[in-house]
């Protein structure tokens, strides 16, 4: 009986834990979009508040009508839908060979994946070799620099690697050619591991800031999370205040502006979760 007074303890405390990490993640949320919500001299008079006395749209339809705040979300659309396009497609087939024994270098191509993991070339060199090859001020900067992920090829390997055999030689022996036996069998029968790293890739590519920074220049290049920056933590900079002339920096504004860039997300988060655990976890055992 003691026994079971203790699990049962144990297990309230466990609850209680993590009602109270869950706190410390919705509430900061809530407040976000109710702040959004609220008037200017509302969030200046009443400080923190979950529940705001007057609801208005205001901050959303000004965002709406601001040219440089659209431009930047298109741009993030741009730079998400083919920058996924080109991750996904670049991996997969990266991982399809090196999941195949009698492909040759295999070991060594591994190894230098996983030195990747490890060591990188460097800020300075990366930007280096990014403007010997002119692609300075070009979204083709953030897609090639960041094509491959290492911890996804290797996991997308291990998924390849417990493809049935006695498929692909049935597929070879109906005169499928290596090309076609991956597009048109492996990958559409590989949807839960694709789907997964489709889903990390989209928010990879939605969240791209630092490497914006670096390669491109042209503010009308900049993707949203890039604006929100300027916006959120350099609204005194007068340069900055050139850049995205007109906007108005009131709190219930900027808070509007970080619901929108975390909306696309959320909202594809739900329809991809079924794909996330079973991808996961056949991509992580090699039976």
């Amino acid at each position: 009986m003691a026994a079971k007074g203790t699990d049962r303890l144990f297990v309230w405390i466990v609850y209680a834990l993590l009602a109270l990490a869950s706190l410390l993640v919705v509430v900061p949320f809530i407040y976000v979009v109710v702040v959004s919500f609220a008037t200017k001299h509302e969030v200046i008079s009443r400080g923190f508040f979950l529940f705001p006395k007057e609801w208005t749209l205001d901050s959303y339809q000004f965002l709406l009508r601001e040219q440089n705040f659209l431009t930047s979300f298109k741009n993030s659309l741009v730079i998400t839908i083919i920058g996924t396009a080109i991750n996904i497609t670049m991996t997969s087939l990266m991982a399809y060979g090196l999941s195949k024994v009698w492909l040759p270098g295999r070991k060594t191509i591994n190894f230098l994946v996983l030195v990747t993991m490890l060591f990188s070339g460097g800020i300075i060199p990366t930007y280096l070799v990014i403007k010997a090859f002119g692609l300075l001020d070009s979204y083709s900067s953030l897609w090639l620099s960041g094509a491959i992920a290492p911890f996804h090829l290797i996991v997308m390997r291990s998924f390849f690697q417990n493809f049935p055999a006695e498929l692909e030689e049935s597929s070879r022996m109906d005169g499928c050619g290596e090309l076609r036996l991956f597009w048109r069998i492996v990958l559409p029968l590989s949807m839960p591991a694709v789907a997964t790293f489709t889903l990390f890739y989209l928010v990879q590519n939605w969240n791209t800031y630092f490497s914006a920074l670096l390669y491109l220049n042209d503010t009308q290049m900049w993707p949203l999370q890039v604006y929100l920056r300027q916006m959120l933590i350099e609204s005194s900079d007068s340069s900055m205040i050139q850049a995205v002339e007109g906007f108005e920096y009131g709190p219930p504004v900027k808070m509007a502006a970080v619901v929108i860039a975390a909306a696309p997300m959320l909202l594809i988060y739900p329809f991809m979760q079924k794909h996330f655990n079973k991808g996961m976890l056949m991509g992580s055992v090699k039976g």
